[in-house]
């Protein structure tokens, strides 16, 4: 199955309003909601938005501003990180880049600018439009003046045989719009409530940004920014109208696919690093192709409206032939992805029975019980998990006759007082998934010893892990977990103080919602946290 029919079959899942399910736990709680904060586009917001201004088929530059991650998000790094100088320089050289790849395209150039360029008052058409859609609001005439004087003047100091007029307005204003702060930048001061003066929030403007960059991860289209403009986003009838509309526009697909691949830290897959010599399927598509596997996973739940839960538990699979290899199952295509069922009686279930989450929460000569069960705690249940003391010894002994599988060779990090306080959190988690190797393939036995996969977690017995993947869905944290997590997406920071008792009426929501996470995405979209901000600092 490709990821195309994958979206159309969405398309036939159940028609369930966004908002349907959040009737039960009443209104929302009162707020204290934090200040505002510049938010710089994350690397893959500005390919995302360079492909929906400018089309298909341009190089777009990669060496950017790094993205630094803070609270495990992007999203939160992005509000609090700035553009180094030598960040200032890449996104100089990548906005002339991109203009000077749509100028040497006399048809492409047409179509963005919808007119002549070397004609007399089409650059400044050029500039209001596209200049809108770039910077994701209406330009002042002024700041028009400015790109179009710039444009002016290129195409009167260049030679021809460099760049014609037209090429030349087009290159340089379209290159000053890239490289503009309000490009780069998602301007978010907010206003006061006329409602409420004693309150602030987002302006209508403003609003069209942050529901496309969290629902798509990428700019307002025009139609989103002409309810903006309408005064529409300010409005609970306005605002319910566009996250419906965006929630059933196939972009949906890559917002969602983006917040999952930062809660799981999935872009860490194209470095996957493995010893060949003792993981035999380990070749470069690996990492690849379980992000893959994941991510189509993801995008069957949510937009089959199926419960989150079932993340954990399902038989479900879509391979292609580099996992089915792993796996050790029959290939369902000779190239792609399909879908496929597993096998009922196997050990293989769920996010926990995948390379995604078992290769990359491993090392890279072998499995980690530790970093599994730290994963778990931390990013699936949003546990803290303390930090070792500095000079902790954190070697395991090497396997011999009396020690041969990981659980014998942990117990002595058990039974160490320094180290059990943490290690007593997530190992016992962790030596569940031993029937994984350090690049997910499974195994029954671990240097000729039987390998026993049995634990608890906070009080639910499970045998293998599969009986793991059903404990954690049952567990009481998983549902608040996803919905903390996505607030903190959405509004881009940690949760503030005043804060938390709002997060539990999401989580309230979510779980009436029978753990359907489209309806959440909406509930957050609409909530005060979201639309509600504090005072300039």
């Amino acid at each position: 199955m490709t990821l195309g029919t994958l979206l159309a079959l969405a398309s036939c899942a159940p028609d369930v309003p966004p908002d349907a399910s959040v009737a039960l736990r009443g209104d929302a709680p009162a707020l204290s909601p934090a200040a505002p904060a510049l938010r710089r586009l994350t690397q893959a917001q500005y390919a995302n938005v360079v492909v929906e201004l400018l089309g298909e088929g341009l190089v777009v530059p990669t060496s950017l501003e790094p993205d630094t991650a803070i609270d495990g998000l992007y999203a939160v790094g992005a509000a609090v990180t700035a553009i180094s100088p030598v960040g200032v320089e890449r996104y100089e050289a990548a906005a002339y880049s991109l203009a000077e790849q749509v100028a040497a395209d006399p048809s492409r150039t047409a179509t963005l600018a919808g007119c002549d360029p070397a004609v007399d008052g089409c650059l400044r058409t050029f500039v209001t439009t596209f200049g809108r859609l770039a910077w994701r609001r209406t330009l002042t005439v002024a700041e028009v003046d400015q790109v179009v004087a710039i444009g002016d003047l290129a195409a009167s100091t260049l030679d021809d045989a460099v760049l014609d007029d037209g090429a030349a307005r087009v290159t340089y204003a379209l290159a000053t719009l890239l490289q503009s702060p309000a490009f780069l930048y998602r301007e978010e001061a907010g206003e006061a409530d006329p409602e409420d003066p004693t309150r602030r929030r987002y302006t209508s403007v403003e609003m069209a940004s942050r529901l496309s960059f969290f629902l798509w991860n990428s700019t307002p289209d025009a139609t989103l920014l002409d309810a903006a403009d309408a005064g529409e986003l300010v409005t609970d009838a306005g605002l319910s109208a566009q996250v419906e509309r965006l929630l059933a526009d196939p972009r949906a697909h890559e917002g969602v696919r983006a917040f999952f691949t930062e809660v799981l830290e999935l872009d860490q897959l194209d470095a996957l690093n493995k010893d060949p010599a003792l993981f035999t399927h380990m070749s470069p598509e690996v990492g690849p192709s379980a992000r893959e596997e994941t991510l189509l996973g993801i995008e069957a739940i949510v937009f089959y409206d199926e419960d989150w839960r079932t993340f954990f538990t399902t038989r479900r699979a879509f391979l292609d032939p580099v996992l089915a290899a792993l796996y050790n199952v029959p290939a369902p295509t000779r190239s792609g992805f399909g879908e496929v069922e597993l096998a009922d009686d196997g050990l293989r279930a769920g996010f926990l029975g995948q390379a995604s989450f078992l290769a990359l929460q491993s090392h890279p000569t072998a499995s980690s019980a530790t970093l599994r069960g730290k994963f778990i705690r931390e990013i699936l249940l949003c546990q803290t998990i303390p930090a070792p003391p500095a000079d902790v010894d954190t070697s395991i002994p090497e396997a011999d006759a009396t020690s041969p599988t990981l659980r014998q060779r942990i117990a002595t990090h058990l039974a160490d007082p320094t180290c059990a306080a943490c290690h007593q959190l997530t190992d016992p988690i962790g030596l569940g998934l031993e029937n994984f190797d350090g690049l997910a393939a499974t195994r029954l036995t671990e240097n000729g010893a039987t390998i026993d996969a049995s634990g608890d977690l906070d009080g639910a017995a499970f045998a293998d892990p599969v009986d793991l993947g059903a404990a954690v869905a049952e567990h009481d944290r998983i549902g608040p977990c996803l919905s903390e997590t996505l607030y903190r997406y959405a509004t881009a920071r940690t949760i503030a103080d005043g804060e938390e008792a709002l997060v539990e009426w999401h989580a309230a929501g979510f779980e009436e919602a029978s753990f359907r996470v489209k309806p959440l995405l909406a509930d957050i979209a609409t909530s005060p946290g979201f639309r509600q901000v504090g005072e300039l600092q």
